[in-house]
C-alpha cells in the first residue's frame, strides 16, 4: 500500500456539472498499424462524472480523474497520442498533471497503457498495474498469454511501478481506491471501486475493465495453451463484476457503459443521469452474450 500523501493543492475544483472547453494539445503522431485509433482518439472536452470523479480521456478510451486537496488519482492513460489530451482536459478543469500522485491501469493493452509512460514522465506519479499487466508496461508490449499477442502495436514502456493485486487499496489523502482482479480480456485485467461524494451523498463508482472476448485470429478462449485459464478467468471476472456495490459505471471503453448517452441526459438529470444500480449487471449481460456468441464460433472452427 502506497502511503498517503499530503501535499496540498493551492487550485479550487470546480463545483458545476457539465462540459468544460477543450484546452489545447500538443500534437502527437498517431499509432502506426492502428486504423481505429484516430477514432478512439477524437476529441472529449472533461466533464464531472459525480463528486471528485471527473472524466478527462479521449472520446473512446476513458481516463478518469478523482481529485482532493492531497493531490488526484488518474485510471488509463489511452494511447501514446491521448496523453496530450488528457494533460489539457486535467488543465481544462484547472488542475495540473503535476497534482497526480497515483496512476492506475486497468491492462496492459496500448490503448489503456500507452500514455502511461508520458503521464508519467509529467507528473512523476506512482504507476500501479497487476503483476501481468506490469510486465507489459515494463516492456511496451503484451506477452503471449494475452488473447491478442502480436496484433496490437507497441508503446513507450513504463519504468518505475507498484504492483496491484485482487483487494489492494491505494491511497491519496482522503482517497481509497480497491483493486479487484478481472482477467479473461487479458491475464492481468484489474477494475477499480471508490467512493465519491457530493456533499453529504456518497455513490459507489466502478471503473471497470474491459470483459469481451477479443483476440487475434486463431485464439480459442475454450482451448488455449497460451492461456489455459481464459474462460475460467472471464466467467469469474463476470461474476466479481456483478456483485460489486456499483452505483455509477465508467468503463475502460466508455460506449460499453452508454457513458456518451448519459453524458447526454445529465444537461437535463443532473449528475443523477450517471447513476444507475444496475449498469455493472447490464455490463456483464452484454459480455456474457459475447462471450456465448464466441464459444458458439469456436465450435465451428
Amino acid at each position: 500500500m502506497p502511503p498517503t500523501l499530503t501535499r496540498a493543492l493551492a487550485l479550487a475544483l470546480l463545483a458545476g456539472h457539465g462540459t468544460l472547453a477543450l484546452a489545447q494539445a500538443p500534437a502527437t503522431p498517431p499509432t502506426p498499424g492502428c486504423d481505429v485509433c484516430a477514432v478512439w482518439n477524437a476529441d472529449q472536452p472533461p466533464f464531472r462524472i459525480f463528486g471528485n470523479t471527473y472524466y478527462v480521456g479521449v472520446k473512446g478510451l476513458s481516463s478518469v480523474l478523482i481529485t482532493s486537496p492531497q493531490g488526484h488519482v488518474l485510471i488509463d492513460g489511452g494511447l501514446p497520442e491521448s496523453a496530450p489530451k488528457i494533460i489539457a482536459n486535467i488543465a481544462a478543469l484547472g488542475l495540473r498533471i503535476e497534482d497526480v500522485k497515483l496512476i492506475l491501469n486497468s491492462h496492459g493493452h496500448i490503448d489503456h497503457a500507452g500514455g502511461l509512460a508520458e503521464l508519467q514522465r509529467r507528473s512523476n506519479a506512482l504507476v500501479a498495474a497487476s503483476p501481468s499487466a506490469a510486465l507489459d508496461l515494463a516492456s511496451g508490449e503484451v506477452g503471449p498469454d494475452d488473447p491478442q499477442y502480436h496484433a496490437l502495436p507497441a508503446y513507450p514502456p513504463v519504468k518505475d511501478m507498484r504492483l496491484a493485486r485482487d483487494g489492494s487499496h491505494f491511497n491519496v489523502g482522503p482517497i481509497t481506491l480497491t483493486a479487484h482482479a478481472t482477467p479473461g480480456h487479458t491475464p492481468g485485467g484489474l477494475s477499480w471501486t471508490w467512493q465519491s461524494c457530493d456533499g453529504p451523498r456518497c455513490l459507489n463508482m466502478v471503473y471497470a475493465d474491459s470483459i469481451n472476448a477479443v483476440s487475434r485470429p486463431g485464439f480459442k478462449f475454450s482451448a488455449s495453451s497460451e492461456y489455459p485459464n481464459a474462460l475460467a478467468d472471464l466467467r469469474h471476472s463476470f461474476e466479481t463484476l456483478e456483485k460489486l456495490p456499483c452505483d455509477v459505471l465508467i468503463s475502460a471503453h466508455p460506449e460499453a457503459s452508454q457513458l456518451w448517452e448519459r453524458l447526454e441526459a445529465s444537461a437535463t438529470a443532473d449528475s443523477d443521469a450517471f447513476v444507475d444500480p444496475q449498469a455493472c449487471r447490464a455490463y456483464v449481460a452484454a459480455a456474457r452474450t459475447l462471450l456465448d456468441s464466441r464459444l458458439e464460433q469456436e465450435k465451428q472452427q
